[in-house]
């Protein structure tokens, strides 16, 4: 990968709009498939993150998974109007470009 740091960067800022958007619209009825689809983008970005930060040599793999989970997130999440939805398909957006290989 040319640039773990912004991988990493990109991840760690993910998780938290992911783990923000959850909590939003884990009251909202309807939003079930948002809450599913930011929960394990959360948990993707954070063991990217962490893979990435090791230089493990899973990381280029796992790297390829979160730009796919991040980009469904990205979708999901741009299906509502909410701000925290809008700020959750942005930081998504911004992490799968950042972790593409």
């Amino acid at each position: 990968m040319k640039n773990r740091k912004g991988c990493i960067e990109a991840c760690l800022a993910c998780l938290v709009e992911c783990e923000k958007c959850c909590t939003m619209c884990s009251t909202i009825q309807g939003h079930e498939n948002c809450v599913k689809t930011c929960r394990d983008c959360a948990d993707i970005c954070a063991l990217c993150a962490r893979l990435c930060a090791r230089d493990s040599q899973y990381s280029d793999a796992l790297c390829a998974l979160c730009v796919k989970c991040c980009e469904d997130c990205a979708a999901e999440c741009g299906k509502y109007d909410d701000a925290c939805c809008k700020a959750c398909a942005e930081a998504c957006k911004k992490c799968a470009e950042a972790c593409k290989m």
